[in-house]
Protein backbone atom coordinates (compact mmCIF):
# COMPACT_ATOMS: atom_id res chain seq x y z
CA UNK A 1 0.00 0.00 0.00
CA UNK A 2 1.51 3.37 -0.57
CA UNK A 3 1.88 5.95 1.72
CA UNK A 4 -0.48 8.29 0.47
CA UNK A 5 -3.23 5.62 0.59
CA UNK A 6 -2.33 5.01 4.20
CA UNK A 7 -2.31 8.10 5.14
CA UNK A 8 -5.67 9.45 3.64
CA UNK A 9 -6.96 6.21 5.16
CA UNK A 10 -6.07 7.69 8.46
CA UNK A 11 -6.87 11.05 8.11
CA UNK A 12 -10.39 10.61 6.85
CA UNK A 13 -11.26 8.44 9.30
CA UNK A 14 -10.64 10.59 11.80
CA UNK A 15 -14.18 9.87 14.48
CA UNK A 16 -15.30 13.66 13.70
CA UNK A 17 -14.67 13.50 9.96
CA UNK A 18 -18.24 12.67 9.00
CA UNK A 19 -19.91 15.08 10.75
CA UNK A 20 -17.68 17.99 10.13
CA UNK A 21 -17.83 17.22 6.55
CA UNK A 22 -21.58 17.06 6.74
CA UNK A 23 -21.37 20.99 7.93
CA UNK A 24 -18.80 22.56 5.62
CA UNK A 25 -21.86 24.48 3.30
CA UNK A 26 -23.08 25.58 6.58
CA UNK A 27 -19.74 27.31 7.58
CA UNK A 28 -17.58 27.93 4.30
CA UNK A 29 -19.28 29.96 1.56
CA UNK A 30 -16.28 28.22 -0.78
CA UNK A 31 -17.82 25.26 -0.29
CA UNK A 32 -21.33 26.41 -1.21
CA UNK A 33 -20.12 27.98 -4.25
CA UNK A 34 -18.40 24.82 -5.65
CA UNK A 35 -20.77 22.56 -4.57
CA UNK A 36 -23.56 24.73 -6.25
CA UNK A 37 -21.36 24.62 -9.64
CA UNK A 38 -21.37 20.87 -8.98
CA UNK A 39 -24.89 20.56 -8.54
CA UNK A 40 -25.77 22.30 -11.67
CA UNK A 41 -23.62 20.29 -14.07
CA UNK A 42 -25.14 16.89 -12.53
CA UNK A 43 -28.57 17.86 -12.89
CA UNK A 44 -28.16 19.06 -16.48
CA UNK A 45 -26.75 15.70 -17.46
CA UNK A 46 -29.10 13.29 -16.14
CA UNK A 47 -30.54 12.44 -19.40
CA UNK A 48 -30.54 8.63 -19.82
CA UNK A 49 -28.71 8.16 -16.46
CA UNK A 50 -30.34 5.68 -14.24
CA UNK A 51 -26.66 4.14 -12.49
CA UNK A 52 -24.02 6.10 -10.95
CA UNK A 53 -20.46 5.50 -9.50
CA UNK A 54 -19.80 7.78 -6.39
CA UNK A 55 -16.01 8.05 -6.06
CA UNK A 56 -14.60 8.87 -2.50
CA UNK A 57 -18.41 10.07 -1.70
CA UNK A 58 -17.61 11.39 1.38
CA UNK A 59 -20.84 12.76 3.63
CA UNK A 60 -23.26 12.01 0.42
CA UNK A 61 -23.70 15.59 -0.69
CA UNK A 62 -23.92 13.90 -4.53
CA UNK A 63 -24.96 11.08 -3.88
CA UNK A 64 -28.34 12.21 -1.55
CA UNK A 65 -28.73 14.49 -4.50
CA UNK A 66 -28.65 12.20 -7.41
CA UNK A 67 -30.86 9.26 -5.18
CA UNK A 68 -33.64 12.00 -5.10
CA UNK A 69 -33.60 12.53 -8.39
CA UNK A 70 -34.13 8.39 -9.29
CA UNK A 71 -30.84 7.18 -9.04
CA UNK A 72 -29.03 3.77 -8.50
CA UNK A 73 -26.04 5.05 -6.52
CA UNK A 74 -22.89 3.16 -5.80
CA UNK A 75 -21.89 5.04 -2.89
CA UNK A 76 -18.04 4.62 -2.33
CA UNK A 77 -15.37 5.96 0.38
CA UNK A 78 -12.36 5.40 2.42
CA UNK A 79 -13.86 6.41 5.27
CA UNK A 80 -16.38 4.69 7.88
CA UNK A 81 -17.35 7.72 9.79
CA UNK A 82 -17.90 9.23 6.35
CA UNK A 83 -19.83 6.11 5.69
CA UNK A 84 -21.57 6.39 8.56
CA UNK A 85 -22.39 9.78 8.35
CA UNK A 86 -24.12 9.08 4.78
CA UNK A 87 -26.08 6.82 5.95
CA UNK A 88 -27.87 8.58 8.67
CA UNK A 89 -28.66 11.62 6.29
CA UNK A 90 -29.88 9.12 3.25
CA UNK A 91 -32.26 7.45 5.96
CA UNK A 92 -33.39 11.08 6.70
CA UNK A 93 -33.67 12.01 3.10
CA UNK A 94 -36.10 9.10 2.41
CA UNK A 95 -33.48 7.52 0.02
CA UNK A 96 -31.49 5.15 1.52
CA UNK A 97 -33.15 2.22 -0.27
CA UNK A 98 -31.47 3.99 -3.83
CA UNK A 99 -28.26 3.91 -2.23
CA UNK A 100 -25.41 0.89 -2.06
CA UNK A 101 -22.76 1.78 0.36
CA UNK A 102 -19.04 0.72 -0.12
CA UNK A 103 -16.03 1.23 2.03
CA UNK A 104 -12.49 1.19 0.00
CA UNK A 105 -9.98 3.07 -1.70
CA UNK A 106 -9.71 4.41 -5.07
CA UNK A 107 -7.05 2.66 -5.77
CA UNK A 108 -8.54 -0.77 -6.50
CA UNK A 109 -11.87 -0.58 -8.26
CA UNK A 110 -10.78 -4.55 -9.25
CA UNK A 111 -14.31 -5.06 -8.01
CA UNK A 112 -16.52 -3.22 -10.62
CA UNK A 113 -16.63 -4.38 -14.03
CA UNK A 114 -15.74 -2.37 -17.14
CA UNK A 115 -18.99 0.01 -18.42
CA UNK A 116 -20.65 -0.55 -15.27
CA UNK A 117 -22.11 2.72 -14.65
CA UNK A 118 -23.80 5.14 -16.26
CA UNK A 119 -22.53 8.08 -14.70
CA UNK A 120 -18.82 7.86 -12.70
CA UNK A 121 -18.07 11.08 -10.39
CA UNK A 122 -15.65 11.47 -7.57
CA UNK A 123 -15.57 15.54 -6.05
CA UNK A 124 -13.21 16.84 -3.98
CA UNK A 125 -9.98 15.58 -5.28
CA UNK A 126 -10.11 12.51 -3.61
CA UNK A 127 -8.00 11.58 -6.80
CA UNK A 128 -5.33 14.06 -6.13
CA UNK A 129 -4.71 12.07 -2.63
CA UNK A 130 -4.07 9.05 -4.67
CA UNK A 131 -0.61 9.95 -5.96
CA UNK A 132 1.51 8.27 -7.22
CA UNK A 133 -1.55 6.40 -9.05
CA UNK A 134 -3.87 9.11 -10.14
CA UNK A 135 -3.25 8.60 -13.19
CA UNK A 136 -4.14 4.91 -13.54
CA UNK A 137 -7.33 6.09 -10.74
CA UNK A 138 -8.58 8.13 -13.21
CA UNK A 139 -8.24 5.19 -15.89
CA UNK A 140 -10.07 3.16 -13.64
CA UNK A 141 -12.63 5.76 -13.19
CA UNK A 142 -12.87 5.62 -17.21
CA UNK A 143 -12.97 2.21 -17.39
CA UNK A 144 -16.05 1.31 -15.09
CA UNK A 145 -17.90 4.41 -16.89
CA UNK A 146 -20.55 3.92 -19.61
CA UNK A 147 -21.84 7.46 -20.52
CA UNK A 148 -20.76 10.51 -18.37
CA UNK A 149 -18.02 10.95 -16.16
CA UNK A 150 -17.90 14.20 -13.87
CA UNK A 151 -14.61 14.31 -11.64
CA UNK A 152 -12.57 16.92 -9.66
CA UNK A 153 -9.26 17.14 -8.71
CA UNK A 154 -6.82 19.79 -7.11
CA UNK A 155 -5.81 22.64 -8.98
CA UNK A 156 -1.82 23.63 -9.33
CA UNK A 157 -3.17 27.25 -10.57
CA UNK A 158 -6.09 27.27 -8.24
CA UNK A 159 -3.41 26.30 -5.26
CA UNK A 160 -0.33 28.17 -5.98
CA UNK A 161 -1.45 31.32 -4.68
CA UNK A 162 -2.17 29.73 -1.03
CA UNK A 163 1.11 29.59 -1.07
CA UNK A 164 1.47 33.37 -0.51
CA UNK A 165 -1.91 33.36 1.95
CA UNK A 166 -1.75 31.61 4.84
CA UNK A 167 -5.25 33.09 5.87
CA UNK A 168 -6.79 32.59 2.92
CA UNK A 169 -9.27 30.37 4.10
CA UNK A 170 -10.51 33.33 6.33
CA UNK A 171 -12.09 34.63 3.14
CA UNK A 172 -14.91 32.56 3.28
CA UNK A 173 -15.62 31.90 6.74
CA UNK A 174 -19.76 32.63 7.29
CA UNK A 175 -20.21 32.48 10.60
CA UNK A 176 -17.08 33.07 12.72
CA UNK A 177 -19.25 31.73 15.67
CA UNK A 178 -20.32 28.75 14.15
CA UNK A 179 -18.81 26.13 16.65
CA UNK A 180 -16.18 24.73 14.60
CA UNK A 181 -12.86 23.94 15.57
CA UNK A 182 -11.08 24.83 12.19
CA UNK A 183 -13.02 28.38 12.10
CA UNK A 184 -11.74 28.90 15.42
CA UNK A 185 -7.91 28.15 14.81
CA UNK A 186 -8.42 30.36 11.36
CA UNK A 187 -9.22 33.33 13.47
CA UNK A 188 -7.24 32.45 16.46
CA UNK A 189 -4.22 32.13 14.61
CA UNK A 190 -4.90 34.90 12.23
CA UNK A 191 -2.33 37.58 13.47
CA UNK A 192 0.19 34.70 13.89
CA UNK A 193 -0.10 33.37 10.98
CA UNK A 194 0.60 36.83 9.09
CA UNK A 195 3.35 37.52 11.12
CA UNK A 196 5.07 34.74 10.73
CA UNK A 197 4.17 34.61 6.92
CA UNK A 198 8.10 34.93 4.19
CA UNK A 199 7.06 34.26 0.59
CA UNK A 200 9.19 31.65 -0.09
CA UNK A 201 10.07 31.23 -3.91
CA UNK A 202 11.34 28.31 -4.12
CA UNK A 203 8.67 26.37 -2.69
CA UNK A 204 5.95 28.46 -5.21
CA UNK A 205 8.68 26.89 -8.11
CA UNK A 206 8.58 23.67 -6.72
CA UNK A 207 5.03 23.20 -6.29
CA UNK A 208 4.30 24.64 -10.05
CA UNK A 209 6.91 22.06 -11.71
CA UNK A 210 6.21 19.33 -9.66
CA UNK A 211 2.60 19.85 -8.78
CA UNK A 212 3.23 18.05 -5.33
CA UNK A 213 1.97 19.23 -2.34
CA UNK A 214 3.40 16.77 0.59
CA UNK A 215 5.91 13.83 1.04
CA UNK A 216 8.66 13.61 3.52
CA UNK A 217 7.05 15.75 6.37
CA UNK A 218 3.82 13.35 5.88
CA UNK A 219 5.14 10.37 5.72
CA UNK A 220 7.19 10.69 8.83
CA UNK A 221 4.32 11.86 10.80
CA UNK A 222 2.35 9.14 9.56
CA UNK A 223 5.21 7.17 10.78
CA UNK A 224 4.63 8.97 14.44
CA UNK A 225 1.24 8.22 14.32
CA UNK A 226 0.16 11.09 13.46
CA UNK A 227 -2.96 12.27 10.96
CA UNK A 228 -1.03 14.60 8.52
CA UNK A 229 -3.24 15.87 5.89
CA UNK A 230 -3.39 13.72 2.80
CA UNK A 231 -0.11 13.82 0.33
CA UNK A 232 -1.61 15.91 -2.99
CA UNK A 233 -0.83 15.96 -6.61
CA UNK A 234 -2.40 18.90 -8.03
CA UNK A 235 -3.32 19.00 -11.69
CA UNK A 236 -2.81 21.80 -14.53
CA UNK A 237 -6.12 21.82 -16.88
CA UNK A 238 -4.17 20.84 -20.40
CA UNK A 239 -2.50 18.09 -18.07
CA UNK A 240 -6.00 16.60 -17.23
CA UNK A 241 -7.49 17.52 -20.37
CA UNK A 242 -4.95 15.34 -21.98
CA UNK A 243 -5.23 12.56 -19.25
CA UNK A 244 -9.50 12.26 -20.24
CA UNK A 245 -8.70 12.52 -24.21
CA UNK A 246 -6.02 9.66 -23.95
CA UNK A 247 -8.89 7.39 -21.99
CA UNK A 248 -11.17 8.12 -25.03
CA UNK A 249 -13.10 10.58 -23.26
CA UNK A 250 -15.02 12.91 -25.57
CA UNK A 251 -16.88 16.79 -25.13
CA UNK A 252 -14.34 17.42 -21.88
CA UNK A 253 -15.53 20.80 -20.10
CA UNK A 254 -13.28 22.20 -17.63
CA UNK A 255 -14.68 24.63 -14.99
CA UNK A 256 -13.03 26.14 -12.01
CA UNK A 257 -15.75 26.86 -8.98
CA UNK A 258 -14.91 29.57 -6.65
CA UNK A 259 -12.66 31.48 -9.40
CA UNK A 260 -15.16 34.57 -9.49
CA UNK A 261 -15.41 34.63 -5.90
CA UNK A 262 -11.95 34.45 -4.35
CA UNK A 263 -11.84 38.47 -5.72
CA UNK A 264 -14.38 39.40 -2.90
CA UNK A 265 -13.35 40.25 0.67
CA UNK A 266 -15.19 38.16 3.38
CA UNK A 267 -17.22 40.77 4.50
CA UNK A 268 -18.86 40.78 1.01
CA UNK A 269 -18.90 37.64 0.37
CA UNK A 270 -20.66 37.02 4.06
CA UNK A 271 -23.10 40.07 2.96
CA UNK A 272 -24.04 38.57 -0.39
CA UNK A 273 -24.76 35.02 1.58
CA UNK A 274 -27.06 36.61 3.97
CA UNK A 275 -29.53 37.47 1.38
CA UNK A 276 -31.63 34.98 -0.52
CA UNK A 277 -31.71 37.44 -3.42
CA UNK A 278 -28.03 38.54 -3.51
CA UNK A 279 -27.11 34.92 -3.13
CA UNK A 280 -29.27 33.51 -6.63
CA UNK A 281 -28.04 35.98 -8.48
CA UNK A 282 -24.29 35.71 -7.57
CA UNK A 283 -24.14 32.04 -7.62
CA UNK A 284 -25.76 32.27 -11.04
CA UNK A 285 -23.24 34.78 -12.10
CA UNK A 286 -20.19 32.51 -10.57
CA UNK A 287 -21.51 29.82 -12.48
CA UNK A 288 -20.99 31.61 -16.09
CA UNK A 289 -18.11 32.71 -14.65
CA UNK A 290 -15.94 30.11 -13.51
CA UNK A 291 -17.47 27.90 -16.42
CA UNK A 292 -15.01 30.18 -19.13
CA UNK A 293 -11.81 28.11 -20.11
CA UNK A 294 -10.07 31.07 -19.74
CA UNK A 295 -10.32 31.17 -15.83
CA UNK A 296 -10.78 27.27 -14.86
CA UNK A 297 -7.30 26.82 -13.08
CA UNK A 298 -7.93 29.78 -11.09
CA UNK A 299 -10.91 27.64 -8.76
CA UNK A 300 -10.83 27.93 -5.22
CA UNK A 301 -9.67 24.49 -4.67
CA UNK A 302 -10.67 22.14 -7.79
CA UNK A 303 -10.19 21.39 -11.01
CA UNK A 304 -13.68 20.53 -12.50
CA UNK A 305 -13.60 18.33 -15.84
CA UNK A 306 -16.90 16.89 -17.46
CA UNK A 307 -17.04 14.34 -20.41
CA UNK A 308 -18.56 11.92 -22.37
CA UNK A 309 -17.71 8.11 -23.05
Amino acid sequence: MDYSEKISERFWNLPDKGELESHREETFIDDIVQKNHIERELLSRLDGIKTVFDGGAGCGRFSILLAKHGCEVTHFDISQSMIDKAKELAEKEGVLDKITFVKGALEDLSNFKDNLFDMVISFDAPISYTYPNQERVIGELVRICRKRIVISVSSRLGILPYLANPIQKNQFILDENCGDPFVKWCIDNRANAVEAFHFNKDSVRKLWDEGLMGGDYEIAEYEKGGTPWCITYTFMPDELEGILKRLGVKNIKLAGPGAYARTLPNELLVKIMSDSEQRSDFLDFCYRYDSNPFVCGMGKDNLLACGEM
